[in-house]
């Protein structure tokens, strides 16, 4: 009889871990599907004559690279944004970009919340897959305060870009540029209209004013930090040391990867693209290319005409990325911080992996080295993909469209509009998997099976 009852038991146990299982992944599957809804509603509406200038139909594979790019807040265009699309084109990217960085499972909630409806368990497993938060607890109050936030962040930013663009571009663009820019930087998507001046300049125009480089900056850090460190920083203001580990982390990665990138950038392209700007300019360039590089997709100097060197700081600053839970993509801040902090750690030969007086789980490890192999496989197989249908491009320019499609960048050394039909399938897929998340979009195939409770005998191999 007890024998009966420690068997179901046991019975019940392995059922409710493998629910457990089945729920988590049944949530990764409706986000990633919700995103897919999300681009396809942009394509149909992309697609309409009343949403190009010259009131024409729009390819659907055209329309549905736009539309992937800003409702994966990328930035990576087949057409110039201000040339090719009309007002309403214009409104509808915008419309992407901002439904697309915040989450959609985020705007549902708020209205849920504005409405009177009560948000269920299931609609808060949703909204922590999709803000990618540590606990479900305290969701809709960190909610609301990404909603106001991000409201905030973006009127300011809004403001200080339209005292610049009014005196250029007159009162009423000038205002509707400031609107477009500050949530295009915010998101961390890249879309610009200032084809105005030249088509595909992006910032460059610019690129001596500090009140446009700054405030981009700004709003492209604070939305790629993360909706968790805006929640630490709201309650604990300079205490860091309250702050939890992966606020820290993500902090401290984020300005280590700023400065380090800016300070090669600075001294790889002194005697290049910098060469005839101020040292002002000079250090201003170099950290807003380090800046953008990481995740928003702006451009104050050309990228094409980078050296090869700095293609490749920059193909490893997009591939990393912003923060876990933001507007930003790539692989984050915080898995690279765990892979090198893993690496000393068995470089020293030391059983734990610790960090800021915490203690690193295996299951953190296992987890990090895997986003990073996910990622280096799509880069492997896109990069054959593409360079055996395009041959005539270079592999260095086929990698840094690549690392800017799955990280959600946006930067293009004019790639994009050189690969065949198949090459940008190719793009348009690495996008929509960097928004949604490699592991998450991994996880989507893969089919989840009840843990075995038999473990296999242990045998060392070689390794190094």
């Amino acid at each position: 009889m007890d024998i009966e009852i420690k068997d179901k038991l046991s019975d019940s146990k392995l059922f409710r871990s493998i629910r457990k299982k089945f729920i988590a992944s049944s949530y990764t599957k409706i986000v990633a599907a919700g995103y897919f809804l999300l681009l396809m509603a942009g394509t149909l509406l992309l697609m309409l004559p009343v949403s190009s200038k010259g009131g024409e139909w729009t390819s659907f594979f055209d329309a549905l690279t736009t539309a992937t790019s800003a409702s994966c807040v990328t930035g990576l265009i087949v057409f110039d944004t201000f040339s090719h699309w009309s007002v309403f084109g214009q409104l509808v990217i915008l419309g992407l970009i901002q439904v697309g960085g915040l989450g959609y499972m985020t705007i549902i909630t708020l209205l849920s919340v504005l409405i009177g409806r009560k948000i269920g368990l299931k609609e808060r497993g949703l909204l922590k897959e999709s803000t990618n938060s540590l606990q479900i607890g305290g969701l809709i109050s960190l909610t609301k305060r990404v909603v106001c936030g991000t409201a905030l962040f973006e009127l300011t930013g809004a403001v200080l870009l339209a005292t610049r663009f009014v005196g250029v571009f007159g009162l009423k663009r000038g205002v509707y540029f400031g609107i477009f820019h500050s949530v295009s930087a915010f998101c961390n998507a890249g879309f610009d209209l200032l084809g105005t001046i030249e088509p595909y300049c992006s910032l460059v125009p610019f690129q001596s004013d500090p009140v446009v480089l700054i405030t981009i900056m700004a709003l492209i850090f604070i939305g790629g930090i993360g909706f968790v460190v805006w929640s630490d920083v709201c309650r604990f203001r300079f205490k860091i040391s309250r702050y939890k580990l992966h606020s820290k982390l993500a902090i401290v990665t984020s300005l280590f990867l700023i400065a380090g990138g800016a300070l090669l950038i600075f001294i790889l392209e002194y005697n290049n693209v910098l060469k005839d700007m101020s040292l002002g300019d000079k250090i201003l360039n170099s950290f807003f290319a380090s800046v953008t590089t990481r995740t928003a997709g702006f451009n104050a100097v050309a990228c094409d005409q980078f050296t090869e060197a700095t293609d490749l700081i920059n193909i490893i600053l997009m591939l990393i990325g912003g923060s876990s839970g933001s507007t930003a993509g790539g692989m984050k801040t915080t898995t690279f911080a765990v892979l090198l902090i893993a690496a000393w750690a068995n470089i020293r030969n030391s059983k734990n992996i610790n960090v800021f007086g915490r203690r690193l789980e295996s299951d953190i490890i296992r987890k990090a080295l895997t986003v990073a192999m996910i990622y280096s496989v799509f880069v492997f197989v896109s990069t054959i993909i593409i360079g055996f249908s395009n041959p005539e491009l270079s592999l260095s320019d086929i990698l840094f469209e690549i690392a800017s499609a799955i990280g959600t960048v946006g930067l293009t050394c004019g790639t994009m509009g050189k690969v065949n039909l198949t090459g940008q399938i190719v793009l348009t897929l690495l996008m929509y998997c960097g928004r949604v998340g490699s592991m998450s979009f991994a996880m989507v195939f893969t089919e989840q099976k009840a843990p075995s409770t038999v473990m296999k005998p242990s045998e060392n191999i070689i390794i190094g």
